[in-house]
């Protein structure tokens, strides 16, 4: 039996060797970073290891970097109260504090003409397409572009942005928030004043320690062009899908995606039906942001880039990682063609 496949690290990675070796060694420390005594100065130094670690892959001072228990926090931390204006290519955890009213082509790219009063991501989970940031602009979704993407904070001209530590290989439930140094923002946890009084509550050391040795695990690899080579694989399955399925419209082909990343739009062709199918044949794949499914509506994504209600509800998402080799995605091509040329059939 073959072994499964997985082609979904848009919405998780694996937990790189890396960062459970972090987490594990963790474990034994009994401090609190908070305390003064001996073990909490140890503890005090696992998290500012894991801080200086995190701020070094993103191109960040250490001081700019505030822990959280995910980018979801760390964009509510960012964006609550601040009415900034977005585009609704955003992920839900942006949207939910920010207004759809920047305009979006039919390429994915936003238009931001006001962006010290606006939020834009760096890249698309759904689709791959990758924005040109303004200077001066609010905040920053830079999730997805993290560990993928060759970009450095502060050259960015940003105030704010957040990542997530299991989309590069670390534990689900941290995140951080990067902010330019002198930045100032109202904490939505209060108490105790941990994270420079920006985020209360005693931090999970844990899972910090494994975020910063998956931060700078991903930043070697960037360095060391692994993401070329994903790209090249992406490339090979898109190109073998694009030959024989002519009903299919590959999303963002055109413009600047992620290397690892590839949306398929067939018209007719409900996602949620394709990833069950290659479900059962062995791949993990998405139709759409992990945080939307389930919900059986249409991409908002494809929708606010022009496409029919039909298309967007035909999307799958397809998103490799360093793991993932040619025969991998090939295997995938043929199973995926075999279900393709069944549903073309029968909309004949």
């Amino acid at each position: 039996m073959l072994a499964r496949v997985y082609l979904d690290h848009n919405a998780t990675v694996p937990l790189r060797p890396e960062a459970r070796a972090a987490m594990i060694a963790t474990m034994d420390v009994v401090g609190n970073p908070s305390s003064v005594h001996a073990e909490g100065r140890r503890a005090r130094a696992v998290l500012e290891k894991a801080r200086g670690q995190v701020a070094a892959a993103l191109g960040a001072q250490g001081a700019e970097i505030v822990f959280t228990s995910g980018a979801t926090e760390a964009a509510a931390l960012a964006l609550s109260g601040r009415g900034l204006a977005g585009a609704a290519i955003e992920h839900d955890a942006v949207r939910a504090w920010s207004d759809d009213t920047l305009a979006v082509d039919s390429s994915g790219k936003v238009a931001v003409p006001q962006p010290a009063a606006a939020t834009l991501q760096l890249a698309n989970s759904e689709t791959g397409i990758v924005q040109t940031l303004p200077a001066g602009l609010a905040v920053s979704d830079l999730t997805q572009g993290f560990g993928k993407l060759p970009f450095a904070f502060n050259w960015l001209d940003v105030e704010m942005g957040f990542v997530s530590g299991h989309k590069i290989g670390g534990p689900k439930g941290v995140g951080a928030l990067v902010m330019r140094q002198g930045t100032d923002i109202a904490a939505q946890i209060r108490g105790g004043g941990q994270e420079m009084g920006r985020r209360a509550g005693t931090e999970n050391l844990i899972a910090i320690a494994g975020f910063g040795a998956a931060a700078e695990a991903a930043a070697k690899d960037l360095a060391d062009g692994v993401w070329n080579s994903v790209s090249e694989i992406r490339n090979i399955l898109e190109q073998a899908l694009d030959a024989a399925a002519s009903k299919t419209i590959l999303v963002g082909k055109a413009g600047d995606r992620l290397p690892n990343t590839l949306c398929l739009a067939t018209p007719g062709w409900k996602g949620e039906t394709q990833v069950m199918q290659m479900d059962l044949a062995g791949f993990a794949i998405s139709a759409g942001s992990a945080c939307s499914s389930g919900k059986l509506r249409a991409s908002a994504v494809l929708g606010a880039m022009g496409f029919d209600a039909a298309t967007a509800s035909g999307a799958i998402r397809v998103s490799l990682g360093p793991q993932t080799r040619e025969e991998d995605v090939l295997r995938f091509a043929g199973a995926w063609l075999k279900e393709y040329h069944r549903f073309a059939a029968r909309a004949a």
